[in-house]
């Protein structure tokens, strides 16, 4: 493996949290699921500062109080490649493109150490970049377990900073395509919203001022189904639950999303949210060639809409 980048994170301490320990809430701020026993231990080894200095577990919190947490990588894991089968699209010595299926975990985190794509790449490619290091090999973006669709990893440290740097500058192209609740006002439009955790649930976010990042999602509804929207969905940034988050921000949250959805609605089983990436396109780091791909909607999308067009 090459270098690792340690992850840096950062939190300011909103009134409503004061008196909170720390080793709580850090654990309900995390995306990833990591026990209270693991962030303990690493308060005790010096990974969390509270403005600037060390404290214990027990901390109690102030409102203001800033908390940065250097998540140490877990040298000792063995994440185990495994034969998982992949739905290639494109490949060479330095890029794979995959069409991830609805339901699979991107990569490991605490708790569960198989059966994501890192498990079935690390099987495919036998090389991956090493800069996430060894939980996230080769991962320069992400989507969420429940979204299908367009992926790329880096099999090379070279290929993964191009890559991470063309993500950075916002020309890595991305279209989804959602389906919605509601009939949208406009043919087309964009959201302009800053996206932070959510004060009321961490482990959510939601548009904010406070502790926020820009995040800018361009929409064009393609097809209107009385009482749903079939939407097409660019990304200018790339924030985390961004789609998702937007969407319900503008009153038309996606269907089956189960943290930002509507609990009633289509009564058909839906698993997770109606959200694929339809579309992805970057330069190659190699060749410096632009690359487009496309992956058509999922099976379980295509039944969704055959039953909504016949309501």
């Amino acid at each position: 493996m090459a270098h690792t980048e340690q992850e840096q994170l950062e939190w300011t301490v909103e009134a409503a949290d004061a008196g909170e320990r720390i080793d709580k809430y850090i654990v309900e701020s995390l995306e990833e699921d990591v026990s209270r026993t693991h962030v303990q231990q690493w308060i005790k080894d010096g990974h969390v500062t509270v403005n600037g200095k060390p404290v214990k577990p027990n901390y109690k919190l102030a409102a203001e109080d800033a908390i940065a947490v250097t998540v140490p990588e877990p040298e000792e894991l063995n994440i185990q490649p495994e034969p998982i089968p992949l739905d290639v699209v494109y490949e060479d010595s330095d890029v794979i493109v995959v069409n991830k299926p609805r339901g699979m975990v991107v990569h490991p985190a605490a708790g569960h150490y198989s059966g994501t794509l890192v498990n079935a790449l690390m099987h495919h490619c036998k090389d991956l970049s090493g800069i996430n290091g060894v939980m996230r090999p080769g991962i320069v973006h992400r989507i969420d377990k429940d979204t299908s669709g367009l992926l790329m990893a880096a099999k090379n440290d070279l290929a993964h900073q191009h890559l991470a740097e063309q993500l950075k500058e916002h020309s890595v192209s991305r279209k989804y395509i959602a389906i919605v609740h509601g009939n949208l006002a406009h043919d087309h439009g964009t959201i302009d919203a800053p996206i932070g955790r959510d004060p009321h649930d961490r482990m959510l976010y939601t548009v904010t001022d406070k502790n926020s990042k820009h995040a800018v999602t361009h929409f064009v509804v393609l097809e209107r189904l009385g009482a749903y929207s079939v939407v097409e969905l660019k990304l200018e940034t790339g924030r985390t639950h961004q789609i998702r988050v937007h969407m319900k921000f503008i009153g038309h949250p996606l269907v089956g999303d189960p943290a930002y959805g509507r609990s009633k609605g289509i009564t058909m089983e839906v698993e997770g949210q109606a959200l694929h990436a339809a579309e992805l396109g970057f330069t190659h780091p190699r060749s410096g060639e632009r690359m487009q791909f496309e992956a058509p909607l999922p099976a379980e999308m295509e039944r969704l809409l055959d039953v909504l067009r016949k309501q």
